[in-house]
């Protein structure tokens, strides 16, 4: 049987038939007698006897497409020409491009653009390197930076493979939060080499993100990153994820009227995501944790304890149980997921307490599926877009940067973290809130504003410059009159 269709395996066929009803019936029956879907029909060319059409259909992956176009291919009296794949189009020469904000008319133009003029400001930056925020892209600029070597849990691809995801995590920094950030993949493999290499751009940009970087390197990456570089450093596959996850569940326990310091919460993974999620829920307040790996319930009498695991041990499981995740699971009020497909049935979640919440966010096959879920759970979320309740990174990173990025910090730290999760929570109001929708949606206009007002706060708070100039007014006076310092 074929996966369900989706958009991210569409494809575009172009169709010459007759032209006749008959055949448009024929065309989209038998791509519907096979799973496919059609979302559009655009004829391209029409005569009184044959026509021309670019049929848009649905499909659940390569194999299912070939046998759609094949069933076409047979039609008597339809002549297929090209099949194009939409992902693959969509990719076609990247889907970045640079562009001059200064347009470059004649001499006067090129003389203040480049040189001579451009050597009046390259002696002032020099003179005040804190004017390079100023007069240079880095006021604006973020590096998503990655080594391939955890491309959306599909493993160790490498750099080049690495591209694509870190173009499109580029393009939704713009489109989000209007922040022009540029793919770095690294042909770098040690913890020394790419943190050289990061520290050796830095100069350029105001932020670093890190991308799909193996554990347990990211860790150490990123704690060495933020200790020798005087710009923030995010990994957004640790906190990203913590973030949306702990805003979820702020607005999961309102939904069952439970209080997060008194919650059984079992966290399944102890990887970037888990590690962070945990951080985060206990600063939120989570008390009551206990979290499982491959090897069953994390617990400090447990042998072979290494990494970020003795921490772990030491922080969670106040209740010492010991056992399977499904022993973890017995009575817990919440179960959030970030590890691997299919690890929990319908009965585990029958044993939880009342009204328990459900995180199956592992993807493409979440830990349980959702719909067996939903039969006990009150709440169910996971990490994918065709169910409710999308635990989305896209949701928390963009305001996080723009908010960086506005106060020019330093830093990021878990009261930044926290406040961008209790912002996120918010923007769904009590007249929203209920079970299907606990966080908002990607495209909510409020969600990038409120997450960026939140983390500027906090950071202008730390840095001990709060401003009492905001929204359109800051845009005009951010920088002043700008002038040579002589």
């Amino acid at each position: 049987m074929s996966p369900a269709p989706s958009v991210s395996h569409s494809i575009t066929v172009r169709l010459e038939f007759e032209a006749r009803s008959a055949a448009v019936s024929s065309i989209t029956t038998t791509i519907e007698q096979r799973g496919g879907e059609v979302t559009a029909l655009d004829v391209s060319a029409s005569g009184p006897e044959r026509m021309r059409a670019d049929v848009t259909i649905l499909t659940g992956g390569n194999e299912h497409a070939m046998e759609i176009v094949e069933a076409l291919r047979g039609i008597e009296g339809v002549d297929l020409g090209k099949v194009s794949d939409r992902t693959f189009l969509a990719h076609l020469g990247g889907k970045l491009t640079v562009e001059s904000k200064m347009p470059i008319r004649h001499r006067d133009d090129l003389s203040m653009v480049y040189t001579p003029g451009v050597a009046r400001v390259v002696k002032a930056i020099a003179e005040n390197p804190d004017d390079a925020r100023r007069l240079t892209i880095k006021r604006n600029t973020v590096a998503v930076v990655s080594d391939g070597s955890a491309i959306l849990g599909l493993g160790d691809l490498g750099p080049l493979a690495a591209m694509p995801v870190m173009e499109g995590k580029a393009a939704l920094f713009k489109r989000f939060a209007g922040i022009d950030a540029f793919p770095i993949c690294l042909d770098a493999h040690s913890v020394d080499d790419i943190v050289a290499h990061v520290k050796a751009i830095a100069p350029v940009f105001a932020g670093i993100n890190l991308e799909d970087i193996s554990a347990p390197r990211c860790f150490e990456i990123e704690d060495r990153l933020r200790r020798e570089l005087d710009i923030p450093v995010f990994h957004d596959d640790q906190h990203g994820t913590a973030i949306v996850v702990v805003a979820a569940l702020r607005n999961a326990l309102r939904v069952v009227g439970k209080d997060i310091a008194s919650v059984r919460i079992v966290l399944s993974g102890a990887g970037a995501a888990g590690t962070a999620i945990l951080r985060l829920l206990r600063a939120a307040g989570a008390r009551d944790i206990v979290v499982t790996d491959i090897h069953g319930i994390v617990h400090e009498g447990r042998r072979e304890l290494d990494g970020r695991l003795p921490w772990i041990a030491e922080v969670t499981n106040p209740r010492e149980i010991t056992g399977t995740l499904r022993d973890a699971v017995a009575g817990a009020d919440v179960f959030i997921g970030v590890s691997a497909g299919n690890i929990l049935r319908g009965e585990d979640v029958a044993t939880m307490a009342q009204d328990p919440i459900v995180f199956a966010m592992a993807n493409p096959t979440p830990e349980i599926d959702p719909a067996e879920a939903a039969e006990h759970a009150a709440v169910v979320a996971t990490g994918r877009s065709d169910f409710a309740n999308q635990i989305n990174n896209v949701l928390a990173f963009p305001g996080v940067f723009r908010g960086l990025l506005d106060a020019h910090a330093s830093n990021v730290d878990d009261r930044m973290l926290l406040a961008a999760a209790e912002a996120l929570a918010a923007v769904v109001t009590d007249e929203e809130l209920n079970p299907t929708y606990i966080v908002p949606s990607v495209f909510n206009e409020k969600v990038t504003t409120a997450v960026a007002s939140a983390v500027e706060q906090v950071a202008r708070e730390e840095a001990g410059t709060v401003d009492t100039i905001t929204g359109a007014m800051r845009a005009v006076y951010a920088d002043e009159i700008v002038m040579p310092r002589d």
